[in-house]
């Protein structure tokens, strides 16, 4: 699943490569490398994945966020609907 493929991602992308080049001391150290990388990943790493359409993760949520409103202010009126009616066989 998505989070299997990530987890491969963040092994073959960064850890492989980071202990390869560099020993780290503490893991703040690590973290601060792990951290960038993220930031990499999510702001300028572009994504064939589905629903990315080659953009990066940022900016698929960018562009989703307005279809995400919509479709969360219509699950808000069913549920004010079935709270108004007492259950959701009034609701069309």
């Amino acid at each position: 699943g998505i989070c299997e493929r990530f987890h491969r991602t963040i092994q073959d992308e960064f850890y492989a490569i980071a202990f390869r080049k560099k020993i780290y001391r503490s893991i703040e150290e690590l973290q601060l490398d792990l951290n960038s990388w993220l930031s990499y990943y999510k702001n300028e790493r572009t994504h064939t994945g589905k629903h990315c359409y080659g953009k990066t993760p940022m900016q698929t949520f960018l562009d989703s966020k307005t279809i995400a409103k919509e479709k969360l202010l219509e699950i808000l009126a069913v549920e004010q609907k079935i709270l108004t009616f007492g259950s959701n066989n009034n609701i069309e």
